[in-house]
């Protein structure tokens, strides 16, 4: 595609392709923004210039200025210090003169009082010494006391004093408490007292073993409180206590048990040692504790209870099974022993039944022989029953009357043989039979009795062929 151009200075016109339309329009373009560019460069000198030059005309103004109010605010500042200086002057030197007037005052004062302290002093020291006689006097009266009582009176002295401080304190703060010396030696050893308080319904709230240990200062033998937590811890537990608490006045020079409330539960369980002054305070702590527990220990007895319900459940349920087990177990080898037993009589009837038979074989091959029984045979063979039986056919012709025997006979046995089975033998089957069907223990006793009279009826059928 061409494009016509017109020259601005000749007006002829011409024409040219986009390609080279384009070089021209480019060439164009590039020296026209070249001049705008250097044309607005150098304006944007010439403006920056005249603002420098307003500017550091405007700086040195404003310099001058400031440099004129510096100097007139130090000459004030300069003013006020001069004049300040000389009343600081004034002021410190009657500060001086006041404080020295002061000191002279104070030493005076100091003098007078030194004089009336070392007074008051001298008549404390004098008053302080007799009192520290006076309790000189005490502990010396104590330790002879002491070497005067006996071992069972110090340890009963400690005892007392725990029981009254108690009984003080009893219906005030403990009215459901029972408080008294553990009597109960049957297993060989015993604490000094038991504290067991119970709620309205029952539930104990708590419980503990007390042992009271104290010793004279004159022992030769020092006892430690660790010697007595096996023995403590035994008898809280044989008497069923919760906690366990060792009352001391042994070791008056540990720092530990001077304390007050040692909690020694890191050797045994729940057990706490004090001194005897802090034997009320023991109790409350623990009994306060308690309290705060207690009706998650009703809800534990609840459940321990429900439990003991269950286990007497199960211990009467097992033993019924096992009872019933037994009973059955009983009932079910009677049962064996009789079907063994009818096992046994139906074998031996069926062995009889199998001689009876037998028996049956026996005479039809009896009465088979007595078929072919003849005078012929008989007489083969023996000249003697010839000779008789020729004498005899000569005589009267006997011969068809013996025949004539010989078939009567023949009919006996035909017929004996075609008895029926006797009616005992009939019975004895039925009664086999019945016993298949029957579990009891006298239908056993039926059959064991059958089985005797069969025993004799077989020996009597045994018998019969034979004579036959």
């Amino acid at each position: 595609m061409s494009t016509e151009i017109k020259c601005p200075k000749c007006g002829t016109i011409f024409t040219v392709d986009e390609s080279e339309y384009a070089t021209l329009l480019e060439q164009v373009r590039t020296k026209e923004f070249d001049a705008s560019v250097k044309k607005e460069t150098d304006r944007i000198m010439r403006d920056m210039k005249k603002d420098a030059e307003l500017s550091a005309m405007k700086a040195a103004a404003e310099n001058a200025n400031i440099v004129a109010q510096k100097d007139t605010y130090i000459a004030e500042l300069k003013a006020k210090l001069e004049h300040e200086s000389e009343n600081l002057t004034y002021k410190i030197e009657k500060a001086i003169s006041e404080k020295e007037k002061e000191i002279y005052e104070l030493k005076t004062n100091i003098q007078t009082n030194k004089d009336s302290y070392s007074e008051e002093k001298r008549l404390l020291v004098a008053q302080y010494q007799n009192e520290l006689n006076i309790k000189d006097e005490t502990i010396a009266l104590l330790k002879d006391y002491r070497v005067k009582l006996s071992t069972k009176m110090v340890g009963e002295d400690l005892e007392q004093h725990c029981e009254n401080k108690f009984n003080e304190m009893r219906m005030v703060a403990f009215p459901r408490a029972e408080f008294g010396k553990d009597n109960d030696a049957k297993t060989g050893s015993k604490g000094d007292y038991i504290y067991r308080e119970t709620s309205e319904d029952g539930t104990e709230i708590l419980s503990i073993m007390f042992e009271m240990k104290n010793e004279m200062e004159t022992t030769a033998t020092k006892h430690k409180n660790e010697h007595f937590f096996a023995e403590l811890d035994k008898d809280r537990r044989e008497k069923k206590c919760e906690y366990a608490i060792l009352v001391s006045m042994l070791e008056q020079d540990s720092e530990l048990y001077n304390t007050g409330i040692v909690d020694v539960s890191y050797k045994y369980d729940k057990m706490y040692v004090i001194r005897p002054q802090f034997f009320i305070q023991i109790i409350s702590i623990l009994r306060n504790a308690a309290l705060n527990s207690l009706k998650y220990k009703q809800e534990a007895e609840m459940v321990k209870r429900q439990n003991i319900d269950v286990t007497n459940f199960e211990s009467e349920l097992n033993e019924f099974k096992d009872k019933f087990g037994k009973n059955y177990k009983d009932a079910s080898d009677r049962f064996s022993n009789a079907i063994d037993e009818i096992d046994a009589t139906i074998q031996h009837l069926m062995k009889v039944k199998d001689n009876l038979l037998k028996s049956e074989k026996h005479l039809t091959a009896a009465e088979r022989k007595l078929d072919t029984l003849t005078i012929k045979k008989l007489t083969s063979g023996n000249a003697t029953m010839k000779a008789m039986f020729a004498e005899l056919e000569s005589k009267s012709n006997p011969v068809e009357a013996l025949n004539g025997n010989v078939e009567e006979n023949k009919e006996d046995n035909e017929s004996k043989s075609k008895k029926p089975l006797p009616s005992w033998l009939t019975k004895k089957e039925e009664n086999g039979t019945s016993m298949q069907s029957s579990n009891s223990a006298d239908d056993v006793k039926t059959a064991n009795a059958d089985t005797d009279g069969n025993s004799e009826s077989n020996s009597n059928s045994e018998s019969e062929p034979k004579k036959s």
